[in-house]
C-alpha cells in the first residue's frame, strides 16, 4: 500500500493572528503594512488611543478597529507594539499575562525597571518574544557578526547618525525628550555587544539631544567607542561599526543596503517563535540585557 503520509507535505501552519498597538508614524509605515503582507502573519486589529487614528490603520490594511486593550487581545494570539516605551511596558505585561506572544520595540521600557517589568512577565507566563532590532534581520549584518566572532578585536569604533529628530515624523515627543541615547543606542550597543564581546561597563558623555559619546569596556579587554545623534543633517542616515585588532579592519557600513530586506526576515522569525514557543532571534531578555547597559550610560551622564 502506498503510504501517502510519509510523502506528503506537512500541512503549512496558518499565519499568526497579530493585534497591533499604535497608530503612528511607525505602526503606519513599517508594522502595520508588514504584518498585514504575510503570508506568515496576518493583522486582524489595531489599537490606539486615538480611535480615529487606528481606524485608518487598520482600514488600510483590512483590520479591525478595536475599541480597548482587552478587545484587541480577545482577537489576536500575538501583540506588536509601535507605542513609546512609556506606553509600551506596561501594556505588554498586561499582555504577557494573557498569554499572547509579543512583539516589541526597543527601548523595552523609559528606564531599567520598567523594561525589568516586562522581561519578567515574559519569563512568568512563558510567552514567546522578539525584539524589533530592525538590522540584526538583516542579512548583511549577520553576516558581519558571523565574520567578527572569528575576528580578535582589540578597539571599535562606530556610529548611527541621522536628522530625523530635526523635523519631520520621527520628531515625536518621547524621542525630543529622550534623545538618540534611548532610541538609537540599542542599535549600537547590541552590535557591539555582539560582535566585539559582552559590555561590563559605559559610560557616556555629551547630550543624548545633540550628541553623546559612549565609551564600552568589553569582557575581553577592547575597548570601543559609539557616537549617537538624531540631530545632525546628513544625505542620509549613517550607521558604521569598524573592528581593529592584529587582523585586518572588518567594517560594517548600512549605507549600501535595502532595509526592506530586514523586514521578511523578522515577520518569519516571529512567526516561528510564536508556533514553536522558542524565540531564536533577541528577544525581551536581550532588551532588559541593552536597558541595563542604557542605565549605565544614563547614571554616568548624571554624574
Amino acid at each position: 500500500m502506498h503510504d501517502s503520509a510519509a510523502t506528503s507535505p506537512a500541512p503549512a501552519q496558518p499565519p499568526v493572528r497579530v493585534g497591533l498597538v499604535g497608530a503612528g508614524p511607525w505602526a503606519r509605515t513599517m508594522h502595520a503594512r508588514v504584518l498585514a503582507a504575510g503570508p506568515e502573519t496576518t493583522l486582524t486589529s489595531v489599537w490606539a488611543r486615538r480611535p480615529e487614528a487606528a481606524a485608518q490603520v487598520a482600514a488600510a490594511h483590512g483590520a479591525k478597529a478595536a475599541g480597548s486593550f482587552e478587545e484587541l487581545l480577545d482577537s489576536c494570539e500575538a501583540v506588536a507594539f509601535a507605542v513609546p516605551p512609556a506606553v509600551q511596558a506596561p501594556l505588554a505585561v498586561r499582555a504577557a499575562a494573557a498569554g499572547r506572544a509579543l512583539l516589541l520595540e526597543k527601548p523595552l521600557g523609559t528606564d531599567l525597571a520598567a523594561a525589568r517589568s516586562v522581561a519578567e512577565a515574559v519569563a512568568e507566563h512563558g510567552v514567546p518574544s522578539q525584539l524589533v532590532l530592525t538590522k540584526r534581520y538583516h542579512p548583511a549584518t549577520q553576516a558581519f557578526l558571523a565574520r567578527a566572532a572569528a575576528h580578535d578585536t582589540a578597539g571599535a569604533r562606530s556610529c548611527y547618525l541621522h536628522g530625523a529628530f530635526l523635523d519631520g515624523d520621527q520628531a515625536t515627543a518621547w524621542r525630543l525628550e529622550h534623545g538618540a541615547l534611548l532610541d538609537l543606542g540599542p542599535h549600537l550597543l547590541d552590535l557591539l555587544d555582539e560582535a566585539v564581546a559582552p559590555i561590563v561597563q559605559v559610560r557616556a558623555t555629551g547630550d543624548p539631544r545633540r550628541w553623546t559619546e559612549l565609551t564600552c569596556e568589553h569582557e575581553n579587554g577592547a575597548v570601543s567607542q559609539a557616537s549617537l545623534s538624531g540631530a545632525v543633517r546628513l544625505p542620509r542616515a549613517r550607521t558604521r561599526v569598524e573592528l581593529f585588532g592584529e587582523q585586518e579592519e572588518l567594517v560594517y557600513d548600512t549605507a549600501g543596503i535595502d532595509h526592506e530586506e530586514c523586514w521578511p526576515v523578522l515577520r518569519a522569525a516571529f512567526a516561528t517563535a510564536v508556533r514553536t514557543g522558542t524565540t531564536t532571534a533577541p528577544d525581551a531578555a536581550r532588551g532588559l540585557r541593552l536597558q541595563e547597559l542604557l542605565d549605565q550610560a544614563i547614571r554616568s551622564l548624571s554624574t
